[in-house]
């Protein structure tokens, strides 16, 4: 499949992105009607921001100047062969787009 390049597309995926997200948080909130849920889904949401922003941004800036970001999959690979004893910026290939520059 090929990469995404229309701007006016993106834009467009990614606000049915934000729709989604809203419409199902909305969904849960309205069957749960507890305030202890809409906490818990606020704290989960930006729980998971933080992660894919380490994952996208701090690994490649501030832990591995070598590692180049290409999608959550190749994170997990990369944090995979770390955990395995190699020494972060010294894994052959991040998976596709891994050569990618910014």
């Amino acid at each position: 499949m090929a990469d995404l390049k229309n701007p006016r597309l993106i834009w467009i995926k990614g606000i049915l992105f934000l729709l989604l997200g809203v419409l199902a948080s909305g969904l849960l909130l309205l069957q749960a009607q507890d305030g202890k849920v809409a906490l818990l889904l606020a704290v989960a949401i930006w729980a998971f921001c933080r992660f894919y922003y380490f994952a996208f941004y701090v690994i490649e800036h501030y832990v591995d100047s070598q590692y180049r970001y290409a999608g959550l999959i190749s994170f997990l690979v990369y944090a995979w062969r770390a955990r395995g004893g190699k020494a972060p910026g010294q894994q052959p290939d991040h998976g596709k787009g891994a050569n990618r520059q910014e």
